[in-house]
């Protein structure tokens, strides 16, 4: 009993182990895959990304002009970010925020 009472003190004023989430947030580390985004501007509609994609989430239309990933069938390998010639295909270290409904990332060139 009296040793549970010497951690209960010495954890009382002593720091915490981990770190308090919602005001200090950690700083996302070096190659870390977040997400996929695509420059539309330079995207020329090879259907490269299209065919390297393991997971089968990019679907590339050269007819419409559009581009989209199904970000919940996406491992985020980076295979497209590494194949597409023109390096449209950018991957960011942080996270998209969760969405209530499931949506797909579509761009279209204009």
């Amino acid at each position: 009993m009296f040793r549970m009472l010497g951690n209960i003190i010495r954890n009382l004023f002593s720091k915490p182990a981990t770190r308090r989430y919602p005001h200090t947030k950690r700083e996302p580390f070096e190659n870390a895959r977040g997400c996929i985004d695509v420059d539309i501007s330079n995207c020329i509609f090879c259907g490269i990304c299209q065919k390297k994609c393991p997971a089968d989430a990019i679907k590339v239309s050269k007819d419409g002009k559009s581009w989209e990933i199904d970000p919940y069938k996406c491992i985020i390998c980076n295979v497209c970010t590494e194949t597409c010639p023109k390096k449209c295909i950018l991957s960011s270290p942080e996270y998209k925020a969760p969405e209530y409904q499931k949506s797909v990332n579509r761009r279209i060139k204009e």
